[in-house]
C-alpha cells in the first residue's frame, strides 16, 4: 500500500497528538487492591489506576488572588490533582477547589499559564513509568472552579519540565529525556488547541547537534522581541533511576532561532553538573539570560547578541558564584522580577532562598545572608507573583523513592514570602499540603500558577 506526504503528513500528527487510556481499566472493588499491593518494579512501574480522591470542602469565596499548585498525592495511589487556594490577605489559604486528572504516579512538575489565562499546563516528571500521558489541560475559564481538560504524550519524547505561552496560542515545553527517558529530548510545541505539532529540533544539522551531545532540555525561555530561545541541559532522566551508575549531568545550553526553530549555537559551562534553569532579564538592552549550574552553585551569564571570537552567536561568561553551600545542592531554579532588577535561587538541598540584586551585572549585590537558617526545607520551584510584592516558593523537588538515587528532603509547603523594597526576603505565611491533603498520605505540591484579578479589566497570570 502506498502513502501520499499528506497522508504521512497526517498520520505523523496523530502520532505527534498521541492519548492512550490506562492500560488496566478501573474496575470498582476490584482493581483498589490491586492498585495498593501492587510491588515497584525496576524502572517501570504496573499501570494500575488510580484510587479515587477523598471528597474535599470547597469554598465558594472568590478572591482577588489565586494559588494553583500541582500536587502529587503523597501515596502515589490517589490521583494526582491540581489545588487551588485563596492568596488575598484576609483569607490566605483557604482551598477552593481540588481538580483530579485521571491518573496517579505522575509526580506533577512544571505548571504554566496560557497568555489569555484560559488554560493551564502541567506536565508529569515521571508519567511515562506507569506508561501514562505526560502532558495535562485544565480548563481555568471559571478561575475558581478548574476542569480537566484533556492530557496528551509525545512521540519522540517524555519527561516535561517547563512551559511557555505562545502568543497565537498553545505552549513550548522542554522534554527531558526519550520516548524512554534517555538522551536525547526535545523541545515541544503545540497548537492553541494543545495539539502536539512538532518536536524540535526537526532538521538535520539539528537533529545531528542534539545527538552529538547530551540534550537534555530543563530550563526554557523565550525572548520574543529578539526572536531567540534558550534551553538549558540538566540530567539525563534514565540516569536517576535503578539501576545506575550515577546521575549523567550535563554542561550545555542551545541557542535557537525563534522563527525557524533551528539551533544556532551550542553554549558550554565547564564541568557545570547540570544547568538546571535559564531565564532572559526582562528589558535588559543586549537580551542577557542567567543560567544556573547545579554542581559549581554559579550563576553564568548569556550575552545572546554577541559572537565568540570562532564567530559562533552568543557569549557565556560567570557572573557570581553562590558559595560553597551552594555546590551540589540538586537543583538551583530562579525567578526575576519584572523589572530585571531581583534574582530569586532556590537551593535545595541547601534549605535556602538565595536573593541577589542584578540591576548592575557587573555589580552583583548579595540581598540574603548565606549563612542565615530560613524556614525552608527543599525550596524548588519559585514565583515571583504578579504584583512583585510575594514570592511563592514550594518545598518539594523529586523523590523517586525506592526506584531511584534522587530523594531529597521536603516539607511540602507552599511558602507566601513577602518581597521587601530592597528586594530581600520576609518569610511570612505557609500552607501545609501534609496536613491538608492526610487523607491521600498528604501530598506533593511542585510547582505553582497565580492570578491576580484584582483589575478585572487587566487581569495578571503567571
Amino acid at each position: 500500500m502506498k502513502y501520499s506526504l499528506a497522508s504521512a503528513a497526517y498520520l505523523l500528527s496523530l502520532a505527534e497528538c498521541l492519548s492512550l487510556p490506562p492500560l488496566i481499566p478501573t474496575i470498582p472493588g476490584i482493581t483498589e487492591p490491586l492498585t495498593t499491593n501492587a510491588p515497584p518494579l525496576p524502572i517501570l512501574q504496573i499501570p494500575t489506576p488510580p484510587l479515587e480522591s477523598p471528597p474535599f470542602t470547597p469554598s465558594n469565596i472568590k478572591p482577588k488572588k489565586i494559588g494553583y499548585f500541582w500536587t502529587g498525592s503523597g501515596d502515589k495511589f490517589h490521583k494526582d490533582f491540581l489545588a487551588t487556594y485563596s492568596l488575598d490577605d484576609d483569607t490566605f489559604g483557604t482551598l477552593l477547589w481540588v481538580t483530579d486528572v485521571p491518573s496517579s504516579g505522575n509526580d506533577p512538575h512544571h505548571l504554566g499559564p496560557s497568555l489569555d489565562g484560559k488554560t493551564l499546563f502541567g506536565g508529569g516528571l515521571l508519567s511515562l513509568l506507569k506508561t501514562q500521558d505526560t502532558a495535562f489541560y485544565f480548563d481555568t475559564s471559571n478561575p475558581y472552579r478548574p476542569t480537566f481538560k484533556k492530557s496528551n504524550r509525545a512521540l519522540l519524547s517524555s519527561i516535561a519540565d517547563e512551559v511557555r505561552a505562545k502568543p497565537d496560542g498553545g505552549f513550548f515545553i522542554t522534554y527531558m529525556g526519550s520516548a524512554l527517558g534517555t538522551t536525547p529530548g526535545r523541545l515541544i510545541e503545540t497548537d492553541e488547541n494543545f495539539d502536539i505539532i512538532h518536536e524540535w529540533p526537526e532538521d538535520v544539522e539539528g537533529t545531528l547537534n542534539i545527538l552529538g551531545e547530551q540534550f537534555s532540555p530543563h530550563g526554557l525561555s523565550i525572548d520574543w522581541k529578539n526572536k531567540l530561545i534558550l534551553t538549558s541541559d540538566f540530567v539525563e532522566p534514565i540516569s536517576i533511576l535503578k539501576p545506575t551508575t550515577g546521575v549523567r549531568r550535563a554542561n550545555t545550553l542551545r541557542l535557537w532561532d525563534l522563527d525557524s526553530r533551528k539551533i544556532l549555537s551550542t553554549l558550554t559551562i565547564p564541568d557545570g553538573g547540570g544547568i538546571q534553569d535559564v531565564k532572559f532579564i526582562p528589558g535588559h538592552p543586549e537580551a542577557a539570560a542567567l543560567a544556573t549550574a547545579v554542581h559549581l552553585g554559579q550563576v553564568w551569564v548569556i550575552y545572546p547578541l554577541r559572537k565568540d571570537s570562532n564567530g559562533n552567536q552568543g557569549v557565556i561568561e560567570e557572573l557570581y558564584d553562590l558559595g560553597p553551600k551552594a555546590r551540589d545542592t540538586v537543583a538551583i531554579y530562579t525567578d526575576i522580577s519584572q523589572d530585571g532588577r531581583f534574582y530569586y535561587l532556590t537551593l535545595t538541598t541547601a534549605n535556602h532562598i538565595a536573593a541577589l540584586d542584578i540591576s548592575d551585572l557587573s555589580n552583583v549585590k548579595r540581598l540574603d545572608d548565606p549563612d542565615e537558617d530560613q524556614p525552608t526545607v527543599g525550596p524548588h520551584y519559585v514565583k515571583v507573583t504578579p504584583d512583585q510584592k510575594h514570592l511563592v516558593v514550594t518545598d518539594y523537588f523529586v523523590q523517586t523513592g525506592e526506584i531511584g538515587i534522587i530523594n531529597t528532603p521536603a516539607d511540602f509547603k507552599a511558602l507566601y514570602i513577602d518581597i521587601n523594597d530592597d528586594g530581600s526576603l520576609s518569610f511570612n505565611r505557609t500552607i501545609d499540603f501534609s496536613k491538608e491533603f492526610s487523607d491521600r498520605g498528604g501530598a506533593k505540591p511542585h510547582s505553582s500558577v497565580i492570578f491576580d484579578l484584582s483589575d478585572p479589566e487587566n487581569p495578571l497570570y503567571y
